[in-house]
């Protein structure tokens, strides 16, 4: 009789290997290395997850759950009287700090990866509830919501190039001085609305 699967040993299992795939990348995913990169042994890995795609699809699940809970934890997205462009700043400190850097190229690793096509259709979820989150925090500054869906779709674009441009170029002199002016834009959008 099989064990039954602990939640949260596998949520454990899951942080672990996101943390070993935020050094490695993912494109490469293999079952054994893995596993033996995590101290475990394949068994352990298939005892939770039934085979490699299993565990693709669980991580970009549980990628989902920790990018909606960063994006909750945002300060001051749901205080309409802070610019837009303080929360842009924000989540660019966050993201780009050593502790985060990993999680942040595999992100964008996972979106070309989708881009590709080379995650069998599953498109992350996380990439669209991004413009929508954007979009409300831009509806609560006064824009109207085909507006809002418009701009949170170009800032959302604009900002992860910024980012990708810094992650390779390693330039964080340009790279921020363009963020100032993405940001200064998406405030001067809530302050025409609010006009």
């Amino acid at each position: 009789m099989a064990r039954p699967r602990d939640p949260h040993r596998r949520t454990e299992i899951l942080d672990a290997a996101i943390g070993h795939l935020a050094e490695t990348g993912i494109s490469n995913l293999s079952l054994r290395p893995l596993a033996q990169a995590l101290g475990h042994s394949t068994r352990v890995l298939t005892h939770h997850f039934a085979d490699k795609d299993d565990l693709l699809t669980a991580v970009l699940e549980r990628l989902d759950e920790i990018q909606h809970g960063q994006l909750r934890a945002t300060e001051g997205w749901d205080d309409a009287s802070l610019g837009i462009g303080a929360i842009v700043r924000d989540s660019w400190r966050r993201h780009l700090e050593p502790g985060n850097l990993g999680a942040t190229r595999l992100i964008h690793e996972i979106e070309g990866l989708a881009a590709a096509g080379r995650l069998g259709g599953r498109v992350p979820k996380f990439l669209a509830d991004r413009a929508e989150f954007v979009a409300g925090a831009l509806q609560a500054r006064g824009l109207a919501p085909e507006a809002a869906r418009v701009h949170a779709t170009f800032l959302n674009s604009a900002y992860a190039g910024l980012q990708t441009d810094f992650l390779v170029t390693g330039d964080r002199v340009r790279t921020e001085a363009a963020l100032a002016e993405l940001c200064a834009l998406a405030d001067s959008w809530t302050a025409a609305a609010v006009s």
